[in-house]
């Protein structure tokens, strides 16, 4: 999702998620109680209206950052998939009572008179420009194997009320497309700095189609050409500005899940020129962690990381014993540079100095609640400067509990969630 997963230029890649790092945490603080106060059925509350913000993940424009959640718990085991939650903010942070329910059902566009079955969140940002973020959804429309296949993305689009209607498919213009591959893995940025927000999304043998926003409400780009040569085959987000030009870049693995990757840097032709290459791992992480301008890089792999400094020309600084491979990065404490969170069998947040990432410092979370945990996105939801840690703990397919760590001036994250719910507030009564 990832995701408007991250607040300022801090961003993390690699992942499958569009909300945030992903990655599980071991559930440590099994045994212990739940979280007083947990939100297991609040009364639902009517979504705020906005008018439009610049704020990311503000799908209803009050300028508050809203959450998605996917993959959200069932009423009973193997039940179908209920949609896609949205928890909307407030100056106080999330309000797991101001939520909303998107379903296949109500908010898909079907093919061939079929609707979905798969219905999963991919990206947001504003694509039409007109203040309110957009959802970018991945279906399953049906295909028979022959030629290229249909474009699986649709767009639902934002609005004083939030995510509501239904979708549009996007648009991907046959000159923009190469090969047979389905036209996924979207990826939203500014890549050639004009102000609105452009897509990537994955072509094949090297190549990328580059859709230049804003885009139509019936989901066509401002302009197409035809595909970009690229280092990899598959485009993961968040976009950022790596260099500092005006024009966000993103990486582009060499293929799926472990290998190299690469910085692809965004310019007027759009993300067309490779930057700095990046050494095999599981994940990346792209953030301010020391002093300077340029945006340093974290490569995680299996029990260390790798700090890269001064991109696009990176050098090889430092290697910093981690317990995990997942990865994000944020700014927790409000300092102005970004701490490292690497999730695997522990959860941590490393402290960020002067010169660089430190474990001096470094922060474990012990979610209350019992079973796995993953991180869904470190970003700023109460809006007082520093990131917050909203994380997800799994216990089967019927029970969940979704918790808020509030970033803090002194010791990064707080010792308990701000707010605590479980996913089955969005199951229909």
């Amino acid at each position: 999702m990832r995701s408007g997963r991250t607040c300022t230029a801090a961003v993390a890649v690699g992942c499958a998620l569009l909300l945030g790092a992903c990655g599980p945490a071991d559930g440590t603080g099994a045994g212990q109680p739940e979280p007083t106060g947990i939100a297991d059925g609040p009364a639902e509350l009517p979504v705020p209206r906005g008018k439009g913000s610049k704020v990311p993940d503000d799908f209803n424009g009050d300028g508050h950052r809203d959450l998605v959640l996917d993959d959200l718990v069932k009423a009973q085991s193997h039940a179908d998939d209920a949609g896609i939650g949205i928890v909307y903010g407030s100056a106080h942070g999330l309000r797991p009572g101001a939520r909303q329910l998107l379903s296949p059902t109500k908010q898909a566009v079907p093919t061939g008179g079929r609707l979905p079955a798969v219905f999963d969140a991919e990206e947001s940002c504003d694509l039409d420009a007109d203040g309110f973020t957009d959802l970018v959804v991945s279906t399953d429309p049906p295909y028979d194997g022959q030629g290229r296949p249909p474009v699986p993305l649709q767009i639902l689009f934002g609005s004083p009320a939030g995510l509501t209607g239904r979708g549009v498919k996007l648009a991907v213009p046959a000159r923009a497309r190469y090969g047979n591959d389905w036209p996924d893995q979207p990826v939203c940025g500014d890549f050639d700095g004009d102000g609105t927000a452009d897509l990537v999304v994955h072509a094949s043998g090297g190549k990328l189609s580059y859709l230049r926003g804003p885009f139509s409400r019936r989901g066509v780009p401002r302009a197409a050409g035809a595909p970009l040569p690229s280092p990899g085959e598959v485009p993961v987000g968040p976009a950022t500005d790596v260099d500092g030009d005006g024009d966000d870049d993103l990486v582009v693995r060499a293929a799926e899940g472990t290998g190299p990757a690469a910085v692809v840097l965004g310019g007027p032709t759009g993300p067309a020129r490779t930057g700095a290459l990046l050494p095999a791992g599981v994940d990346v992480a792209l953030g301010r962690f020391g002093q300077g301008r340029a945006l340093d890089a974290a490569v995680g792999g299996m029990g260390e990381t790798l700090l890269r400094y001064d991109l696009p020309a990176p050098a090889v600084r430092a290697a910093l014993a981690a317990p995990g491979s997942m990865l994000d990065a944020a700014d927790f404490d409000g300092d102005g540079r970004d701490e490292l969170l690497s999730s695997g069998s522990r959860l941590r947040v490393f402290h960020a100095g002067a010169a660089g990432l430190s474990t001096r410092g470094a922060v474990t979370v012990v979610p209350r609640a019992s079973g796995t945990t993953r991180v869904l996105a470190a970003a700023d939801f109460d809006g007082d400067g520093r990131a917050d840690l909203a994380v997800r703990t799994y216990r089967g397919e019927t029970r969940d509990t979704v918790a808020v760590y509030a970033g803090t001036a002194k010791g990064l994250v707080g010792a308990g969630p701000a707010v605590a719910f479980s996913t089955s507030v969005f199951l229909e009564p």
